[in-house]
């Protein structure tokens, strides 16, 4: 097994639990503040993935013009 070769079976666990717990406290805290991003960051998401593009689309010419 690859993981094992490199974590302990008590790592692992951890690393499960510590994953789960994450997670189920971000959706907690989202669904705590959702009337907030609601008023406060309305059309966040479209700039973030306008501004996302553009960064990326920059990346890939420059790539393109200096060719690696």
């Amino acid at each position: 097994m690859f993981l094992g070769a490199y974590f302990t079976t008590g790592r692992i666990i951890f690393m499960i639990f510590f994953i789960i717990s994450f997670i189920a406290l971000m959706i907690y805290s989202y669904r705590k503040d959702i009337k907030n991003h609601e008023r406060y960051y309305k059309g966040a998401g479209k700039k973030v993935l306008l501004y996302g593009g553009l960064i990326i689309a920059i990346f890939i010419a420059i790539r393109i013009l200096f060719g690696q």
